[in-house]
């Protein structure tokens, strides 16, 4: 018994895919995080971005002659 419980206290197998889910979980919460902070910002972007691909909408489609 003694000798199957440190067999396992020395198995490692399994420590790198608990490290890579550290890694993989804090990058997760980093990426949350930013997202959270930034929001706003990213939200007034792409509200611009819109609103400029609705310009150039309207100018060529007003360009552009239709025909019958």
């Amino acid at each position: 018994m003694k000798d199957q419980l440190v067999k396992f206290w020395k198995d490692e197998e399994g420590a790198t895919a608990i490290e890579y889910a550290l890694i993989a979980g804090l990058i997760a919460v980093t990426i949350i995080a930013a997202l959270s902070v930034m929001g706003d910002e990213i939200r007034g972007l792409f509200e611009k971005i819109g609103e400029a691909l609705k310009v150039a909408n309207q100018k060529a489609t007003e360009a552009t002659p239709t025909t019958p």
